[in-house]
């Protein structure tokens, strides 16, 4: 399921599964897969199910064969850690590197993996320009118009009857796209939260992900914490 907008005058499809999806350019877009989290808190003490890896893999490869990209673009943070190139399994890497032989595979550096993940295969940039968008990892405070980025981990709470939804989301004013996190063990940011202020010049729409992509306003939302920003300085 996907909804199709346009960003800085460019058709692109949000993906219910928190993907982009840009036909003009044959392109699929992800953020912030964050592979061997698990493992890395696992070397920390902390132990998780080491499964994180493999399920992201699987939901993006379920992508892939549902649109049959020509390039895949990972926006940063793919990597938990430049170290997780030495702890991810071998039937994972194979996976990656067999990514790499059938499409166009670029990694955007993140700030958790600044040199990518070219490891695997495929190239690693700072940016890529498809268009009018300018896909990054991190969204600039200063205004950028086609900017398509990751890195604050959307998400949106929303409260009903008996019940509070909390769910991962894109959000953009038309102008700048800001992608949920992709990967399994990637936590989310409330789209209320200060980190996301000045970063649009107009009122910002949140399309929930889920079973089907969801529009809300501002309005509809809740805020997580007491010193979350109040809606009117998101803009």
């Amino acid at each position: 399921m996907s909804t199709l907008i346009n960003v800085a005058g460019e058709p692109v499809h949000l993906r219910s599964a928190g993907t982009l999806w840009v036909p003009q350019f044959s392109t699929l877009v992800v953020a912030d897969l964050h592979l061997e989290k698990g493992s890395a808190y696992a070397v920390g003490g902390q132990l998780l199910p080491p499964y994180d890896t493999r399920d992201t893999l699987e939901r993006l490869a379920t992508e892939n064969r549902t649109l049959n990209p020509q390039r895949l673009v990972l926006l940063g943070d793919t990597l938990h850690d430049m170290d997780a190139v030495n702890r991810v399994a071998r039937d994972d890497a194979d996976a990656i590197r067999q990514l790499a032989r059938s499409l166009e595979l670029v990694w955007i550096s993140g700030n958790h993996d600044p040199d990518g993940g070219a490891a695997f295969g495929g190239q690693s940039v700072e940016t890529l320009n498809l268009g009018r968008l300018k896909l990054c990892h991190e969204p600039k405070p200063e205004e950028a118009f086609g900017e398509v980025a990751g890195h604050l981990h959307p998400c949106a709470k929303l409260r009903g009857p008996g019940v509070t939804i909390r769910q991962r989301c894109f959000i953009t004013d038309g102008q700048r796209l800001i992608l949920p996190a992709f990967g399994s063990y990637t936590g989310g940011l409330n789209v209320l939260d200060e980190a996301f202020a000045g970063l649009f010049v107009s009122q910002p729409d949140i399309y929930l992900t889920g079973r089907k992509i969801a529009r809300l306003k501002l309005e509809q939302l809740s805020p997580d914490r007491d010193h979350t920003i109040k809606r009117h300085r998101l803009l």
